[in-house]
């Protein structure tokens, strides 16, 4: 760990310990103006700083910590109450124009969004410790990566960032004396929702947040600069920024094949890129490789291929519902070196949060640190839940069993198929694959979800997600399908394009389809496409797989459900056409042609 003292004069000695470059150390000094710490540390990743700040989070109650026979290394974290999700309506994108950054996104002039979080900067350190964390998103010195630096008042965030980065001394050294750098800067402040934003700037490759603690608003390296500043850097330089995780399927024979996949939140995506084989088709002796679960980073090899890297190095993940059931594989994941953030304490120093293994403890702490026993009830009689709905775990991606060294790869793996999904409970069949790329890039562009009862909004309402990016593209959504394709037309092999749909129901409500680990039966079928021997028939929508091209073994479906989950309903989905067009409508001129001519080529094929 770099020097620290309270004198801005011997703060700047400690630096020049740390680094030469000449921008960065202006920028510190003004931050630390402008928030007026106590003291300035600069962060070198090392084990002994990780041990230092632990014992320090644990003495000011910021962290607590487990058992350390049943959990090694494991920690519990509690936000405050009003800051336990990212706060979509406080997050802006700040462009000189505003249609850059689309309807897609709330939009705040540069000149206004600094002059408004620095009155919520100014002095907000006081009597704390300014953190100085460089950080790098994918292997330091990979084509993929990008270096960031952020400052910070929370341990919180310095331990969670060691774990979701490549983060200390390394990154400096690559970053040399005037290497190009995103400028992250957050404080807690007050915690006052009232005082709380999350800023992008862009065009300066900067990112303030300021009032929030929880990890989406706060550590920067992830949704902040993997996905909306990055998604800005990758149309200016060629590549892409993405919201999927990637997995590798590995055969008997050796041969691996990568496939990215994108989901709206509440559609398994985590469950998916760690998936474990179903019983009926383990005698085929698949391996699953999980490469990355939120985020990826997509540019063209050097071959002309599509290739892949997750620029993350950890997991954050949401607990409520995963259990050895959903997946097992989170589970080992999490035994040791995890942090948990709002979840239920028990006496015995481990956590449970519901639908996790086992039952509750009789008695524990809730995640608001509250006395807690199963089936109490507010005064509406309404179940009070021990752990916070998006209570999350962070875990070092070494520790997850399907993860594999190699495929570390700076240069990335070659990708095969890309993959997009959504709930639709009538509409979309269980799979279907997208004629070209052009075709894909519209079935991607108006992928969408409705809205279960755990979700804010009207239960069953259709949210549009194109790519499952519409929270997190920085620039017009409209730009961001245009620079799809054209990545396309520079590929010499474009991945095939599919759409899959886990959650079709029956007339009884009931899930027609199983899931979780049976979803590989789909992605097989996938891969057979790939390799050009997959049985389908052609509809308007695209390729369907014919009754027989998905391996059923082991699986008893009734009768027909099959059938069921690959039809379509013509009438359906010219209603569904409808809601495309006035989605789309909000983009204006800007949505490029090709979307259009799409779905009115689909709107011819369904009405002949």
């Amino acid at each position: 760990m770099g020097q620290a003292s309270s004198g801005i004069g011997a703060r700047k000695t400690g630096e020049t310990q740390m680094t030469q470059h000449k921008g960065l150390l202006k920028w510190v000094e003004e931050m630390t103006q402008l928030c007026q710490p106590d003291r300035v540390v600069w962060c070198d990743g090392s084990e002994e700083e990780k041990k230092r700040l632990e014992k320090q989070a644990l003495s000011s109650g910021e962290l607590i910590e487990l058992n350390p026979k049943k959990l090694p290394g494991c920690f519990l974290h509690r936000t405050a109450q009003n800051d336990v999700a990212r706060t979509e309506n406080l997050t802006f994108i700040c462009t000189l124009r505003k249609e850059d950054a689309g309807p897609n996104n709330n939009w705040m002039s540069p000149n206004e969004a600094y002059a408004k979080a620095s009155t919520i900067f100014r002095g907000a350190m006081k009597a704390r410790t300014m953190y100085v964390i460089p950080f790098s998103m994918g292997q330091v010195s990979s084509p993929f990566s990008k270096i960031g630096v952020e400052l910070t008042d929370s341990i919180y965030v310095v331990l969670n960032m060691r774990i979701m980065t490549r983060m200390g001394t390394p990154v400096l050294n690559v970053l040399g004396a005037n290497g190009e750098f995103t400028k992250g800067l957050h404080s807690k402040a007050d915690l006052d929702i009232n005082r709380r934003l999350i800023l992008h700037f862009p065009e300066d490759n900067t990112i303030w947040s300021v009032g929030s603690g929880y990890g989406g608003n706060v550590l920067l390296g992830k949704k902040c600069l993997a996905l909306r500043i990055a998604s800005w850097l990758g149309k200016k330089e060629g590549w892409m920024a993405e919201h999927m995780l990637v997995l590798g399927i590995e055969k008997p024979n050796g041969e691996i094949k990568f496939i990215t996949a994108a989901f709206p939140s509440a559609c398994g995506k985590t469950n998916l890129a760690m998936i474990v084989p179903p019983e009926g088709l383990k005698h085929k002796g698949y391996k699953i490789w999980t490469v990355g679960d939120d985020i990826a980073w997509l540019r063209i090899g050097r071959d002309g291929q599509l290739r892949a890297v997750n620029p993350e190095a950890g997991f954050f993940g949401v607990l409520p519902g995963t259990n050895s059931k959903t997946n097992a594989v989170a589970m080992a994941t999490i035994k040791r070196n995890t942090i948990y953030t709002n979840v239920v304490l028990a006496p015995d120093k481990t956590v449970w949060w519901e639908g996790g293994d086992g039952e509750p403890p009789q008695e524990g702490m809730d995640w608001k640190g509250n006395p807690w026993k199963p089936g109490m009830k507010d005064k509406h009689g309404k179940p009070i839940p021990g752990a916070q709905p998006n209570s999350r775990f962070t875990a070092p991606i070494g520790q997850c069993p399907t993860y594999h060294p190699k495929l570390d790869d700076p240069e990335g793996v070659p990708i095969s198929a890309v993959v997009f999904g959504g709930r639709r409970a009538h509409v979309t069949p269980l799979v279907y694959e997208s004629f070209n790329w052009q075709h894909g890039v519209y079935v991607a562009s108006q992928m969408a979800s409705e809205r279960t009862a755990a979700q804010y909004g009207k239960q069953g309402e259709v949210r549009r997600d194109p790519m499952a990016m519409f929270p997190f593209c920085g620039y017009n959504m409209a730009d961001y399908f245009a620079h799809w394709l054209a990545m396309g037309k520079r590929m010499k092999n474009p991945p095939k394009i599919f759409h899959v749909n886990w959650f079709r129901t029956g007339q009884d409500g009931k899930f027609l389809w199983p899931g979780f680990g049976d979803n590989l039966r789909v992605l097989e079928w996938i891969l057979k496409r790939v390799e050009g021997h997959g049985e389908a028939r052609e509809t308007a929508i695209g390729y369907i797989p014919t009754s027989k091209a998905i391996d059923l073994t082991g699986l008893h479906l009734k009768p027909n459900v099959m059938d069921e989950l690959l039809s379509i309903d013509r009438q359906t989905w010219l209603e569904d056409l409808k809601l495309q067009e006035a989605f789309y409508a909000q983009f204006g001129e800007r949505l490029p042609k090709e979307i259009r001519t799409e779905l009115e080529g689909l709107k011819k094929r369904l009405e002949a």
